[in-house]
Parts: C-alpha cells; structure tokens; sequence
C-alpha cells in the first residue's frame, strides 16, 4: 500500500502526538484514562478513539477542544467508545463551528443518532439559550465497510484497513500529516494488512499484552475461559509486537492498551520484550505523553 502527502500541504507545518488515554479494558484505571489518541496539526486534533474522559484529558492537554475534526472509531468495545459522542457535545458546548467527521464500523450512525437522542433536551436548551448553532448540522459520520483512504484535508490524510479484534469489525488507522506519519492499530491479534498499512510510518502506537501476567486479571474477573480466550485471540504480545514494528520498518513503536494495565509488569519488562525483534526506540505510553 503506498501513502502520500495530502496535495497542498506547506511541509514546514508540524504535527504532534498526545496520547490521551493508554489504559487497556473496560473498567476504570486509577493511573490512566481510557484508550484515546490524538494528533494535532495547526491545532486540529484527529482524535482516534474516545474512551470514557477524553473531553477532560483534551483540556488537561491543553488542546482546544472546538478545533475537533475527526473523531475514528477502531471497534465498539466500551473503553474504546464511550464517550464518542459525549467528546462532539463537549466540542460544540465550548464553541465548535465546524463539522466533525465521525468514522468507524458500522452501527456507528445508529450510535451518533441515539446519543443525540439522548442529549436533545441539552441541545434544544443550549440552542435556545446560548444561540449555539445545531449540532446536528456538526456531525458527518462515515461509516466503513473495508480499507483504503477514508478521509483528506489541509491538514492530513487518513487511510485504514481491518484488523483482527474477534468477534467484531476492528480497524487500524494511518494518519499522515504534512511532516510525519502515525498508525493506530486498535485492538488486534498480529495481522499483514495492519504492517502493509504502518509501511514506512514514524510512528506505530500499538496495543500489547503480556501473556505472563494475564492469569490475574483472569482471576479477578472470576475466572471466565471466554475472556482467557478473548484476550489470547485478539490481542498482541509483547513478543509479537517488535516484530510487527520491524516487519512494517517504522522508525518508533509506541506502546499502549497495556494488558493488563493494572499489575503488570514493569516498564522494563515491556520495552525490553517489544525491542527483542525491533531495533528502533520503543517508547511505553504513558497518559498525557507528547511525541
């Protein structure tokens, strides 16, 4: 797969990485935030995902949450989407004037419809209120069906392929922006496709598991086999994960979605493993980290 540029970029604007939110699985994490990354460029944050928070850890970043452009959404398990649309009313209740494009799997429009179903009397109030235009108007959501460009502006290019995160539809993103390139893999088992699209990238953020530590966040669930099989056949290890970064030749590995994020190992142990098979700088994700 090749990537370009968007046409009329100025090479000299510069990108930057946040991770919002670097903690893996459903529940709430004392020490970080639900999955959530963004980057920014000219001050436009192309948000990928948004867990429960994600407004809050906008504004502790310090990025102006009405500059919002895109929201894309790699599958529907809760830590990933919970505040998918609670992030676009936030945005618009702070100012948004623009349209905000919301992609990912389907049911994705039925999701945004219900959401402002539920916010109706919000909006109808603040509109009446505040002057505030219709949000409804703000929202493009673009609801995918494989891989391929998905989404081009001033600012970036953004691409995305299917992973494999069973049993639901899982997508990975690549955004490129005017100086550098990053890939978003979601929540996937290692997979060709997801290494065809990180070609070449700067930067891989990637999920990774430690296979070791996984039996006590199994016991703590009360021991179901599903989510032992669950976690074993749609995610990645950490001894897998270098090598997907070296297969794919991108220059940095950033790791997130630690599992599990609570009582797993050290800092040492994750990097050490991810940089077995892959000699570029491998960075573990921590929350409000810029890259």
């Amino acid at each position: 797969m090749e990537h370009h540029r968007p046409r009329g970029f100025v090479s000299e604007r510069a990108s930057r990485l946040v991770l919002l939110g670097t903690a893996g699985g459903p529940t709430p994490k004392v020490a970080r935030s639900a999955p959530a990354h963004a980057v920014v460029v000219n001050d436009d944050i192309y948000l990928v995902d948004a867990g429960n928070g994600v407004g809050r850890q906008l504004v502790r970043a310090g990025l102006d949450i009405d500059r919002l452009r895109v929201v894309a959404v790699t599958h529907h398990h809760s830590d990933h989407i919970g505040d998918v649309g609670t992030v676009v009313l936030l945005a618009w209740g702070t100012g948004l004037t623009s349209a905000v494009r919301l992609m990912g799997p389907k049911p994705l429009k039925n999701m945004i419809d219900s959401y402002l179903d539920f916010a109706d009397v919000d909006v109808r109030t603040r509109v009446a209120d505040e002057a505030r235009p219709d949000p409804h108007g703000l929202i493009e959501v673009h609801e995918l069906s494989g891989g391929g460009p998905v989404y081009e502006d001033e600012n970036v290019r953004i691409s995305t392929c299917l992973v494999d995160h069973p049993p639901m539809i899982a997508h990975a993103y690549r955004i490129d922006a005017p100086d550098r390139s990053y890939v978003f893999s979601g929540d996937t088992t290692p997979n060709d496709d997801l290494i065809a699209l990180a070609q070449g990238a700067d930067i891989l953020v990637h999920e990774v598991m430690h296979l070791p530590s996984i039996d006590s966040l199994v016991e703590a669930a009360g021991a179901p086999e599903g989510l032992r099989s669950h976690l074993v056949n749609s995610h990645t290890s950490t001894a897998d994960v270098g090598r997907i970064a070296k297969a794919a030749g991108v220059g940095m590995l950033v790791l997130t979605h630690m599992i599990p994020t609570d009582g797993g190992p050290s800092a040492e142990v994750w990097t050490q493993e991810a940089k077995r098979d892959f000699d570029g700088e491998v960075v573990l994700g921590e929350d409000l980290m810029e890259l």
